[in-house]
């Protein structure tokens, strides 16, 4: 694995301990306000559909996903207005980083990042210069059950409108043309598949080697530190760092 794949391995182990700090139900609910800014319905709303169920997998409360939903769709004419920004930057080693941002004061939003980012090894990139680097994909996590067989699933995925799927720690990674996030998704839930996450990711065209522990350690520590901000969604990167440095 590399890049995102890589990233999302060791976000999928600590993600316990991120919703004890909140970050995740902080998350969750700016993904459903900025979909619901199309609508507040997730029956025609079909983003709104996905954020939703995404929220419910990682067990955010009904009375969170209803007041998320009210202040993206307006209804709530006190709430602050979230918009979604990349930010393109570097880290250690010449690696790219391609930041996905909701906040509602993107001033304060590229102040704290820039900071980050020159603290920890990183600078900010100019438009365009990483942005290319990376394929925008739908990416579907489903869970390997024990006693299923991997076989099975795996055919049901690809008849479902899997592009690539990948398996590692329990879990395949099934890989979509971003257009087809929703059907594909929909397509696997009505044949039983069980899916533990649905979400549009950016994956690195190329990537850069780490076999430096310090070097990944670096590498490792910064993205941690973006993905730790209240206004980062997601932080995506063409590092590639060996399996025994994790």
């Amino acid at each position: 694995m590399s890049g995102h794949s890589k990233w999302h391995s060791i976000k999928h182990k600590k993600g316990a301990l991120d919703a004890q700090r909140g970050k995740i139900f902080t998350k969750h609910a700016k993904l459903i306000a900025l979909a619901a800014k199309r609508g507040p319905d997730p029956e025609t709303n079909p983003a709104l559909r996905v954020a939703i169920d995404n929220a419910k997998m990682d067990n955010v409360p009904n009375m969170n996903v209803d007041r998320a939903i009210k202040k993206g769709s307006g209804q709530d004419k006190d709430a602050a207005v979230y918009e979604e920004l990349f930010y393109e930057a570097f880290g250690p080693a010449g690696t790219a980083l391609y930041i996905q941002v909701i906040t509602d004061n993107k001033n304060r939003a590229l102040a704290d990042i820039k900071s980050i980012l020159t603290r920890h090894g990183g600078n900010m990139g100019t438009a365009g210069s990483t942005a290319r680097l990376f394929e925008r994909k739908g990416l579907i996590i489903v869970p390997l059950k024990e006693g299923a067989n991997p076989d099975d699933i795996e055919l049901s995925l690809i008849d479902a409108g899997a592009q690539d799927i990948k398996r590692e720690d329990g879990i395949f990674e099934v890989y979509v043309g971003a257009g087809d996030l929703g059907k594909v998704r929909d397509a696997l839930k009505a044949g039983g598949v069980e899916i533990e996450k649905a979400e549009i990711v950016f994956l690195p065209v190329q990537t850069v080697k780490i076999s430096d522990k310090a070097t990944a350690e670096k590498i490792l520590d910064l993205v941690n530190m973006l993905d730790e901000h209240d206004d980062v969604s997601e932080v995506f990167g063409n590092f590639d760092i060996d399996d025994e440095l994790l």
